[in-house]
């Protein structure tokens, strides 16, 4: 990934993916995952505030080095075990229905291969487990995909391969999920071609 990438890029989306109008949203993503839960795109462990206290365990996974390093004081100080387990969303090292919940934030838009890492999901999975999801891609208003569609080349270049045009709700019913929860809104403060974000819930089969 380069300097940038292991070393800039981590720190940057440590400071902008911690604002005050987003914590509340990780808090509803969070809200209602149990058991042994699988995070997708860890990060610096921003969602560890809000794990309910029905979470037994956590399997982290992170690719950047960076940012579990600033994860670490919360790591320490969370109130469960959580062990950084793999680096690839899209090689969960983890066996078949070994997971009670899903959790992924503002990660379904950067995986190169989101199909493969939501088959990977849902395979580690219990039947009837859930995905939690907070994303932020396309947008529902025509204008602003159009210009989402344009800038999202740089935006990638930029944001270590973001995209701003994955239609996340669509993929994660493509990957077999049943979603029993969805709200699809434009973030306070954020300008629409970043802000259109979905919040929801994915029942596995």
């Amino acid at each position: 990934m380069g300097f940038y990438g292991d070393q800039v890029l981590p720190r940057c989306i440590n400071l902008v993916c911690s604002t005050k109008t987003v914590r509340p949203l990780r808090e509803r993503a969070c809200a209602g995952l149990h058991g042994r839960v699988v995070e997708v795109g860890f990060g610096s462990g921003l969602n560890i505030p809000f794990y309910p206290t029905a979470v037994t365990s956590v399997a982290a996974i992170e690719p950047a080095d960076t940012g579990w390093k600033l994860a670490a004081k919360r790591v320490s100080a969370a109130p469960v075990p959580i062990e950084r387990t793999g680096l690839d969303g899209q090689k969960l090292p983890l066996p078949d229905n070994s997971c009670d919940a899903a959790l992924s934030t503002y990660t379904l838009c950067t995986i190169p291969d989101v199909t493969a890492a939501l088959a990977e999901i849902r395979r580690v999975l219990k039947p009837g487990a859930t995905l939690h999801f907070l994303d932020h891609g396309l947008a529902p208003d025509e204008k602003v995909r159009r210009l989402q569609h344009r800038l999202d080349p740089l935006q990638q270049k930029l944001f270590g391969g973001c995209h701003l045009t994955r239609p996340i709700a669509d993929l994660v019913t493509e990957a077999g999920f049943t979603i029993s929860e969805l709200d699809t809104f434009y973030e306070k403060g954020a300008p629409k071609i970043w802000g259109a974000a979905s919040l929801g819930v994915g029942v596995a089969p």
